[in-house]
């Protein structure tokens, strides 16, 4: 987000007084009436920049958080396939993409069943770039993936799918520092920094977006709130806020209650989003660098105690760069703290998307809920949702068995009483007289 223009709050962009006079690059180079940067224009601009970095005998510091670009620039066609068929006119060249979530997986099921398992039926996204593939180059994505392992001479299961022909696969000698922080106490900076936003004028940002759209759809322009900055935390949010402030129908009261819903929300987001990114960092990362043999080179560091701050990360983190550019021999990662320790150990010992072996699709009948992998359907069957709905589902089936039992004993009842009487009545034939 930070590569769009202005917005300093809700993209959270570094202060220029927080630089210390260090040059940062490819901050606001995007106008919000642009086109959403693919990942394959992010890169190009990014090689650019760090090429002109090294060119001026300095060391390029990558920083961001959204690791499915940063790993792209990390690896040699990390996401090759992804990258060269993101265009921006995609949908005007395929209508089709445009249409509702469920038409397009249908379409995609009809074409490349694989893929349509696996994504969920609301990964509208995903579902649109797998059809897109198939679109654009006539062969389903799933054939594109196997005919790229092939090539690099990969097997489905233990290699990633677009590592480079060299012996890492990756572009640069890369160091990585992951500061890491436990989630009580992340969780509780996060919800800080949405206040701390707040109070630096995060609303009048999201009136100023609000305004821009209007503005933009009264000139016939479509505005695409499911791409870039129209996606960034803290907009959405507080939609329903800054439509009752554009009514004036609303009381104080009933505002008050629309923007507290407004910041639980984006400290909701907040939470979630950093969540995605660990596990982005825990089972593709991680597991990319191992895969390159370059685990050696990740170091986590240990933030969750702010009063130890320069104790537990920068001084530690500054030895590490210090034997890094030295060609010295570098410490264990694991040794750094037990923080380390744990959390450089992938949660699973593979990516998900490099392994089409694992990919099925499962509906629970109890719950209606869709699960794309084995691991999704265990979570899903020990969850205390489903086992409450099973459990009034179970409920339910008891109580209409034992209605219908019920009913066939008052039944079974209503007959033998009804025997019982007809045989109070006498004889017919033996009740006539003489003729």
């Amino acid at each position: 987000m930070q590569l769009y223009e202005g917005l300093p709050i809700i993209t959270n962009k570094i202060s220029a007084e927080e630089m210390k006079g260090v040059p940062h690059h490819l901050l606001g180079r995007i106008g919000l009436q642009e086109e959403t940067w693919t990942v394959g224009k992010f890169v190009s601009n990014a090689l650019s920049t760090i090429g002109e970095i090294r060119n001026r005998g300095k060391i390029p510091i990558l920083v961001g958080g959204t690791h499915y670009y940063t790993q792209s620039l990390l690896f040699h066609d990390a996401l090759s396939t992804e990258k060269s068929l993101e265009p921006s006119n995609e949908s005007e060249r395929y209508p089709i993409l445009e249409k509702a979530t469920e038409i397009i997986h249908a379409k995609l099921r009809e074409v490349d069943p694989v893929m349509a398992d696996r994504w969920h039926p609301n990964e509208r996204r995903k579902i649109q770039r797998s059809l897109g593939i198939f679109l654009k180059t006539g062969k389903p994505a799933s054939q594109v993936y196997a005919e790229q392992r092939l090539k690099k001479g990969q097997s489905p299961i233990d290699s990633p799918e677009n590592i480079d022909e060299d012996s890492t696969g990756m572009r640069f000698q890369t160091l990585v520092f992951w500061v890491h922080a436990r989630k009580d106490n992340l969780y509780s900076r996060l919800d800080g920094r949405v206040e701390k936003m707040l109070a630096k004028g995060l609303l009048q940002e999201v009136d100023s977006l609000a305004n821009f759209k209007k503005g933009r759809e009264a000139e016939g322009q479509a505005v695409d709130e499911s791409r870039g900055i129209w996606v960034s935390i803290g907009y959405k949010e507080f939609a329903k806020y800054q439509q009752a402030l554009a009514q004036e129908s609303k009381s104080e009261k009933e505002l008050t209650l629309l923007k507290t819903e407004g910041i639980e929300k984006t400290q909701a987001a907040t939470r979630q989003y950093a969540n995605r990114q660990l596990k982005w960092i825990q089972i593709k990362l991680l597991n990319a660098f191992i895969e390159a043999s370059q685990q050696d080179n990740v170091f986590l560091f240990d933030g969750t105690d702010i009063s130890a701050w320069s104790s537990n990360v920068v001084q530690p983190a500054l030895q590490v760069a210090e034997q890094f550019l030295s060609g010295q021999n570098l410490p264990a990662p694991s040794s750094l703290s037990a923080a380390a320790a744990e959390m450089l150990v992938p949660k699973r010992n593979y990516d998900l998307g490099q392994r089409p072996d694992l990919w099925q699709k499962r509906t629970c009948e109890t719950c209606g809920m869709v699960a794309v992998t084995e691991n999704d359907w265990q979570q899903h069957v020990k969850s205390r949702t489903h086992r409450r709905a099973v459990g009034v589902e179970k409920k339910q089936k008891n109580t209409e068995k034992m209605r219908k039992e019920s009913r066939t004993k008052v039944q079974a009842d209503l007959v033998d009483v009804l025997q019982d009487y007809m045989h109070t009545f006498p004889d017919t034939e033996d009740s006539r007289g003489p003729d």
